[in-house]
């Protein structure tokens, strides 16, 4: 019988802020149960194993933070539009280390098309349609912009920019112009020959 209290909801939540407090590699069923001091056993009726669990963490932050940039978009359009997408990632990974790292997770194919890493690329391709893009440049453009959003955040939450000037903030608003500026400029094909 499962304990009273304790619901998957609940523990995943649980997890999620564990991650963010241990980091997400650190998350398992047996860390989850310590918290609530209660048997590893009686969790397993409430998420399979400690993959399952991180899945749900995942899940968790991808809706998290797909919210969040719904909200940071409503009425934007362009470049106001670009940095407002691009500073949920920041933020949330900032707010949020381990969620943030979660959401990272490789999901199976089955899982991720129900989850809301979808409403991600849509967010990002409606502030691409204010840029014009057709396919296919209009996926490259979504690779271009996930790469450098959150390939910027991950180094800056590992300290990879540590105090050197100028500061990372001033490097953050530079790189949303220029990407900005490569959006409406945006190359034509070439030969890959």
């Amino acid at each position: 019988m499962a304990r009273a209290g304790l619901t998957t909801e609940r523990l995943t939540r649980a997890g999620a802020e564990l991650a963010d407090e241990v980091g997400f590699d650190q998350v398992t069923v047996s860390a989850l149960a310590r918290r609530f001091d209660v048997a590893v056993a009686s969790l397993y009726s409430h998420v399979r194993n400690s993959q399952d669990l991180r899945t749900r963490i995942a899940l968790l932050a991808l809706d998290e933070m797909a919210v969040r940039a719904a909200d940071a978009l409503a009425g934007r359009a362009g470049r106001d539009a670009l940095a407002a997408l691009a500073n949920v990632y920041r933020d949330y990974a900032r707010e949020h280390p381990g969620r943030y790292a979660a959401a990272r997770l490789r999901l199976d194919p089955e899982t991720a098309a129900a989850s809301a890493g979808g409403r991600h690329a849509q967010l990002t391709r409606a502030i691409l349609r204010g840029y014009d893009l057709a396919e296919p440049d209009q996926t490259h453009a979504v690779r271009l912009l996930g790469s450098v959003f959150h390939g910027y955040v991950s180094l800056e939450l590992d300290g990879g920019f540590g105090h050197s000037a100028p500061d990372s903030a001033e490097s953050w608003v530079r790189i949303m112009d220029a990407l900005d500026a490569l959006l409406r400029n945006w190359p034509a094909p070439t030969d890959a020959s």
